[in-house]
């Protein structure tokens, strides 16, 4: 028997006795005590409830294995056989799909129908791979090795570089200009033409999932990453011109999901707490939309994606429900060209802001945030799920890639408030895809051969950096973060080039 169940025992004795014993005995002394009593043992009783509850000596933070770190950095904690990483492309023309026995590229172009497979390799277990839009350029990450970073020409069949960090690499990100390696407390910015590294920002808020994000676009070439572990700020830092551009307080919380536009001009936000979705504009940071997920429940946003179109925004979560939103542009433009005219709505519109004016914020807040347009309800929750909206044969189609091994295909309703049909369900986990044949070269060293090895900070020369230690990684003489880097040289080969400008796409043409 428990000690908390033996002071019952003894509490339950005492109210007997004195509720038993002759009034002249309840003297005021004796009813004050029992009060006294009675209040020392609610405080007591959680307390004693929980010193000798069953479960008082398990382990609080357990340390996990080598490979549950690495899942739970991906939120894949469960590590099952059949879990595969997933992740798209740029522009969503093309699916990643990692597995214990490799990795294989899909053509989207024909998705409502088959999943085109372009190329498939054995290879270690990956926990992060990235390809460049539709050329042949990938970024692989092993569970082997999770420091390095090796930079692929898949059709080649040649690995064209890889560096080495002193941390764990938690993201990779690219686009026809930068490639940004995320540690948990630095991002290094490579020039993708020649793999140097151009700058690094360091000293960053505590990074653990390796949240951040770049645009796609060259021409506002962005990128945004967490700027406080207590509040949701995010930093935007320009990775063309190398100079942070500005800092926007999203929300109260810690960040959980960000994305940017396909132009690069606005970006999305979540936070941890996972019900209000925010647009900024990534120039001067203004909020343009607030979208509200639910009121049930807090829950943590997994992926947020903007359509090709940037008309929608999609999320997914731990949850079984995806939320589209319609981002209405139109009726901002439409405000802004009334001028002096007024008409109705005007005044309607008037009236309803004089009466929230008087309404508390977190109420008019609630007023004013935009509902999902359409949603998904899938089979389970606790799955994680990659999405994007993308135009496939010219019809707007959702795509969902989950982590259980499904990519699913549905159709986007015209009517608002509707939900959204299933047209496919492709099972990735499957070998008797359709593979495109390809012409592969004989496999060959792209670049120049010759071994380099540069420190992690910005500027410096080849030929003036201290080696580092080729494939292992380390520290500098500053106690920072260092890179060595092998394969790479100073001008990358006619190939290399070829592959970054896109200029040999490989698998079908996607609508």
């Amino acid at each position: 028997m428990y000690i908390s169940q033996a002071s019952v025992c003894v509490f339950c004795l005492l109210l007997l006795f004195l509720s038993a014993a002759p009034k002249s005995v309840h003297t005021r002394v004796q009813r004050l005590l029992l009060y006294l009593l009675t209040y020392v043992y609610l405080l007591l009783w959680p307390t004693l409830c929980l010193r000798h509850s069953p479960f008082r000596n398990a382990p609080s933070d357990p340390s996990p294995s080598h490979t549950e770190t690495m899942m739970s950095l991906l939120g894949r904690t469960d590590v099952d056989a059949g879990e595969v990483f997933v992740n798209f492309n740029q522009n969503i023309t093309s699916l990643a799909v990692a597995t214990s026995g490799g990795y294989s590229l899909y053509s989207l172009g024909s998705v409502d129908s088959t999943l085109d497979k372009i190329y498939h390799t054995k290879s270690d277990e990956l926990f992060l791979i990235e390809r460049l839009f539709e050329s042949s350029l990938v970024a692989i990450v092993s569970q082997r090795a999770p420091r390095k970073l090796k930079v692929c020409h898949f059709k080649k069949q040649s690995e064209i570089c890889n560096y080495s960090y002193a941390n764990t690499i938690l993201a990779v990100k690219l686009n026809r200009e930068r490639l940004i390696v995320c540690l948990e407390e630095s991002l290094y910015i490579h020039n993708i033409q020649d793999m140097k590294v151009v700058h690094t920002i360091r000293d960053t808020p505590c990074n653990p999932q390796g949240l951040c994000a770049l645009s796609s676009s060259s021409e506002h070439c962005y990128l945004a990453y967490p700027g406080s572990v207590t509040a949701g700020e995010v930093q935007i830092f320009d990775a063309i011109n190398l100079h942070a551009k500005t800092m926007i307080p999203a929300h109260d919380t810690p960040l959980a999901a960000l994305a940017f536009s396909p132009s690069g001009t606005e970006i999305a936000t979540a936070s941890e707490r996972g019900t209000v979705i925010r647009v900024f504009s990534s120039q001067d940071g203004s909020r343009l939309f607030e979208l509200r997920r639910g009121l049930k429940r807090c829950v943590s946003i997994v992926s947020l994606s903007f359509s090709t179109c940037a008309e929608y925004l999609v999320s997914s979560s731990n949850t079984e429900t995806v939320h589209i939103f319609r981002l209405d542009r139109s009726a901002t433009e439409t405000a802004e060209g009334h001028g002096g005219k007024q008409s109705s709505d005007d005044w309607m519109g008037f009236l309803s802001k004089t009466v929230t004016s008087y309404l508390p914020t977190q109420v008019t807040d609630v007023f004013s945030q935009g509902r999902a347009f359409a949603s998904v309800t899938l089979p389970e929750a606790g799955v994680r799920r990659m999405c994007a909206i993308t135009t496939i044969q010219k019809q707007l189609r959702l795509l969902i890639a989950s982590q259980d091994g499904y990519l699913y295909v549905y159709s986007i309703p015209t009517v608002e408030g509707a939900e959204c049909q299933l047209i496919k369900r492709h099972d990735l986990r499957l070998e008797d895809h359709y593979a495109m044949d390809i012409k592969v070269d004989s496999p060959q060293t792209l670049g120049l051969n010759s071994g380099v090895s540069i420190g992690g900070a910005a500027g410096v020369p080849p030929s003036s950096a201290g080696a580092v230690g080729a494939g292992t990684g380390g520290s500098g003489s500053d106690g920072k973060s260092a890179v060595s880097v092998s394969g790479g040289g100073d001008k990358p080969s006619g190939s290399y080039a070829s592959a970054v400008k896109g200029d040999d796409p490989v698998g079908p043409s996607s609508a």
